[in-house]
């Protein structure tokens, strides 16, 4: 029961801390932190890396789903997930609406129309911001 105990201890403390202090935690227990400038991704990878130590990782099927090549990878896009792409040395992010997506504060029918603005190339919206096989992983 201690090492729960413990364990929840430290989910936390790790939820409590600035982003400077969990790159120290992150560096204490694994070495170089990732270079993430969310402070919360960093918490919730931080926390379930924790957590992995003590209850164990991802079960057996899981990680062979996760390294198999000839499955596609899709992943569609739903209401409210924000999904970023950098180009040309400038981040774009977008949010997804029920009546499409919103990219700089103006609502656009398709990620399709949105990479194409960006661009200025008839691009797959899903492709260009990362939802596709191709440069999913």
């Amino acid at each position: 029961m201690s090492r729960r105990r413990n364990l929840g201890e430290a989910v936390a403390a790790i939820a409590a801390m600035p982003l400077a202090e969990l790159r120290i935690e992150w560096e204490r227990r694994y070495g170089a932190a990732p270079r993430h400038r969310s402070a919360e991704l960093l918490r919730r990878v931080l926390a379930w890396r924790v957590q992995a130590d003590v209850e164990g990782g991802l079960d057996a099927t899981t990680r062979k789903l996760l390294v198999r090549e000839d499955l596609p990878l899709r992943i569609t896009p739903a209401a409210g997930m924000r999904l970023a792409r950098e180009w040309a040395g400038r981040t774009h992010e977008v949010v997804v609406i029920e009546s499409g997506v919103v990219y700089e504060g103006k609502t656009w029918g398709s990620l399709s129309e949105v990479a194409r603005h960006i661009t200025g190339m008839r691009w797959n919206g899903p492709r260009f911001f990362g939802l596709r096989h191709a440069n999913a992983r």
